[in-house]
């Protein structure tokens, strides 16, 4: 069985509905309803101890992109998280750690791309990880949880969302 996302909140290649959008609280002119999305996964491989979920969009005009969401240690027997679980009073699961994003601050931080700019790419990724705790603390970088990343994913499985203002 092949390991796979899917969310109740938008369809691959959808646009992001506004609750989804970031809220004017950050400052960059967006005035959604910073909601992180429901997202399902099945599928992980043999030897999955436990989760990560990001969102990352590849379009950001930054030269390496914008870390919108970081999510670690979901343990393995979790395979939902359900819409607004990023969000400050969200229902992450015990033992869920949420990391630094390019906001500066852990949570979830929703699109919120240039006004006029194309549309961007949005892309959740749950990954199956090979241990049950990444060695990351709330405030380390997207760049050192993604590291981790590279050495403990077993698998990965992604959906895309769009946004343009």
């Amino acid at each position: 069985m092949a390991f796979t996302v899917v969310s109740d909140s938008f369809k691959d290649g959808d646009y992001l509905g506004a609750e989804f959008i970031l809220s004017a609280d950050f400052g960059f002119g967006c005035a959604g309803g910073n909601k992180s999305p429901h997202l399902k996964w099945s599928g992980a491989p043999a030897g999955t101890k436990s989760y990560a979920v990001t969102c990352y969009d590849p379009d950001a005009p930054t030269g390496s992109g914008f870390w919108h969401w970081l999510v670690v240690n979901i343990p393995a027997n979790v395979t939902e998280l359900p819409a607004g679980a990023g969000s400050p009073g969200g229902k992450l699961p015990a033992g869920a750690l949420q990391t630094r994003t390019d906001f500066g601050a852990p949570g979830y931080g929703g699109p919120c791309p240039p006004q006029g700019d194309h549309p961007h790419r949005y892309l959740f990724t749950v990954y199956a990880v090979n241990t049950e705790t990444l060695p990351v603390k709330a405030d380390s970088s997207a760049a050192v949880v993604g590291f981790n990343l590279h050495f403990a994913a077993l698998a990965k499985a992604e959906i895309m969302g769009l946004y343009k203002r």
